[in-house]
């Protein structure tokens, strides 16, 4: 399997502007620019489409480890906070809200953590990766 995204940019790092669209057309020539990135314009970021993606393979692949453990979650409630500094993504901080019917303590932290460790996504990554999670 492959998926591809395209990036097209326009002018200078800072003045200039870019959009993105992935091969889903979910994202279909979005707007991403310096501002978006680094301030607070309108658009995406790299950053934010890796926290997204971070958080969306992070609860896939623990509604996998926990299908495999017998269990199948009401809801898991994932939050991905991806931090750049000095021009390197140094961590992504995964925050995790389950309900997950019949598990022990014990059971889904062991199962949040292989889902941690054993994302695509978080192999992908050179950073830091912390998780708090939470049964509720």
């Amino acid at each position: 399997m492959k998926r591809t995204a395209t990036a097209v940019w326009n002018g200078s790092g800072k003045d200039g502007k870019g959009n993105l669209t992935t091969q889903s057309t979910t994202l279909n020539k979005t707007q991403y620019s310096y501002k978006s990135r680094f301030e607070d314009g309108v658009g995406t970021n790299p950053e934010e489409l890796i926290a997204a993606a971070h958080a969306g393979c992070f609860a896939m692949k623990l509604s996998f480890v926990l299908q495999a453990s017998g269990f199948t979650a009401d809801s898991l409630d994932v939050t991905a906070t991806v931090s750049l500094d000095d021009g390197t993504i140094t961590s992504s901080q995964l925050v995790l809200k389950a309900k997950i019917p019949g598990i022990s303590d014990e059971k889904f932290k062991e199962s949040a953590n292989d889902a941690k460790l054993n994302c695509p996504v978080s192999k992908l990554l050179n950073a830091s990766i912390t998780l708090e999670s939470t049964l509720v």
